[in-house]
Parts: structure tokens; sequence; C-alpha cells
């Protein structure tokens, strides 16, 4: 299908959803990863080989330590190390403010540290009304 018709953005929303339900306990943890690493690698390879964009969504859970009493609550993806290392650039979305959105770059090897806040209207994205 992609040969034959011209695609720019494939998006794979909640990646790792059926993972957990298929997939349960530690027992099944590495056939669950490598099962995971081999999606990963095949998203890798229609995205060289078609030159699309690839957005994956994921979950995240709360990383609940010591130094969250501090720090804030640190997240970290569902899929561990094997979706970190996957991506090239990770973005985290959060609720602002009543309709604000804010999108921050986590980790990128060509963008800073940054965030942008944006709204979601009838009108499609937006820049936050102040």
């Amino acid at each position: 299908m992609m040969v034959e018709t011209r695609f720019a953005l494939m998006i794979v929303d909640s990646a790792t959803a059926l993972y957990r339900t298929d997939f349960s306990g530690r027992g099944e943890l590495s056939a669950r990863q490598m099962h995971l690493a081999k999606f990963l690698r095949s998203l890798q390879k229609l995205a060289d080989e078609f030159g699309v964009a690839v957005v994956i969504t994921n979950q995240v859970v709360a990383q609940v330590d010591g130094s969250a009493l501090f720090a804030g609550p640190q997240f970290k993806p569902i899929g561990g190390n094997i979706m970190a290392h996957a991506t090239t650039t990770r973005l985290a979305l959060r609720k602002g403010r009543a309709e604000e959105r804010i999108c921050k770059v986590i980790s990128s090897p060509c963008l800073p540290e940054a965030e942008a806040r944006f709204q979601i209207s009838t009108e499609g994205v937006t820049d936050c009304k102040d």
C-alpha cells in the first residue's frame, strides 16, 4: 500500500498498550521487550525506506523515589530503555491551564530542551490566548 500511495506521516498511538495486556508479569518481560524491539525496528525500516516521519505516542509511569519530594514527579516511558533508545526525538505533552497544552523537548539530537505552549480549537492548533 505504501508503494502505491505516498505518505508523509505515520502515527502509532499508544504503542505499548497492547504489550502491557498481552505480556503480563516479569516472567514475560524478556519476550515483550524482544517483540517491542522488533516492532520498533520495523517502524524504523519503513521510515528509512519510504521517507516518512513516524510519530509514536506512549504511556509513561511515575518514577517514585526519595528525590521526588524535591525535584517533583519524574516520568519514564513504558517499555523501558528499548523505547527510549529507539526514538530520535522525545517530546512530553501535558495539559496546562484551561485549554492550554504544553509540549516539552525531552531529548533530541538537533533541538535544545525547550517548551512550546499551544491550544487545539476548531481552527486547529493555535497559539495560546493570553
